[in-house]
C-alpha cells in the first residue's frame, strides 16, 4: 500500500495521537458505514454520527505527519476495502 508496517501497538499510537494534541474516538456498535468522507480542508475534521455512520479521512492531516497525501489516501481506501466498507467516496474541499 506504499507505507511499511508501523512498528508500534494500538496502546502506542493512541498515546502519540494525543501527544500530538488529537483525540481518540471509541466506535459503537457494528461496521455500517455507507459512505467515505474525503475531508482535504485542513485543520477540520468532520463529526462522527452513529445514527448514520461514515469512514472519515482526514487527508490533510498526512501532510501534517510529513507523509505522501495520495499514499496515504490509497492506504485509507484500501483500509475500508479490506473491511468490506463502501465503495462511495465524498471528497471535502474549502
Amino acid at each position: 500500500m506504499g507505507y511499511p508496517r508501523p512498528e508500534f501497538d494500538a496502546d502506542q499510537g493512541a498515546l502519540a495521537v494525543r501527544a500530538a494534541g488529537g483525540v481518540i474516538e471509541m466506535h459503537h456498535g457494528s461496521h455500517e458505514e455507507k459512505v467515505v468522507y474525503i475531508n482535504l480542508v485542513s485543520g477540520m475534521t468532520l463529526e462522527p454520527n452513529e445514527h448514520d455512520q461514515r469512514f472519515i479521512v482526514d487527508g490533510w492531516a498526512a501532510s501534517k505527519f510529513g507523509l505522501d497525501v495520495v499514499k496515504f489516501l490509497v492506504a485509507a481506501a484500501a483500509t475500508v476495502e479490506m473491511l468490506g466498507g463502501p465503495k462511495k467516496a465524498k471528497i471535502v474541499i474549502p
